[in-house]
């Protein structure tokens, strides 16, 4: 499978790195390859650099003014025009999304996968590791959503949230 990943690109510590790379040396070794907003700082860059040290194949996704952080060594490097273009190409070249602790970029990214996906455009599994509950208050959001009518669909349809880097992994295999 192609699992994409989203995560911040800030330095970070430990108790959300660890978790994080647990999770992508689990895709790596399950043969799957790796798909990342292709940037070459903080926890992508991390994600990157365990997913190749575990034998993954790695497909980056970056953009035109961030293209100069780009990793240099990505098994591929796609430069997308705008973040419009960059989730597309996400969309179309994976077959899962795991979410991992990261910012507004996050957000914006799995908001869109979350909104394509409730209007039909995709059925691909969207997992969020719920790292030292960092995903609680959206999760907490979504469920609200659900309760008060503004979800089409029933939320458990549309994501799924874990603890464990292993559990994730697992929710995204068995769902794709």
């Amino acid at each position: 499978m192609n699992i994409c990943v989203f995560c911040s690109a800030q330095e970070l510590p430990e108790n959300y790195t660890k978790p994080a790379l647990k999770a992508i040396v689990e895709i790596a070794h399950n043969g799957h390859t790796l798909i990342w907003g292709g940037t070459d700082t903080g926890l992508m860059r991390d994600v990157a650099s365990a997913a190749q040290e575990a034998g993954a194949q790695i497909v980056g996704v970056s953009v035109e003014f961030l293209k100069h952080k780009a990793r240099a060594n990505a098994n591929e490097m796609i430069i997308a025009n705008d973040l419009a273009d960059r989730k597309s190409v996400m969309i179309e070249r994976s077959d899962a999304f795991l979410v991992l602790v990261g910012g507004i970029g996050t957000l914006d990214e799995v908001t869109e996968i979350i909104e394509r996906k409730k209007h039909g455009a995709h059925s691909k599994p969207i997992v969020f590791l719920n790292t030292d509950n960092f995903y609680k208050g959206l999760q907490n959001q979504l469920q609200r959503m659900e309760a008060d009518g503004f979800l089409t669909s029933e939320l458990a349809e549309l994501v799924a949230f874990t603890d464990t880097p292993e559990e994730a992994v697992r929710l995204l295999e068995d769902r794709s």
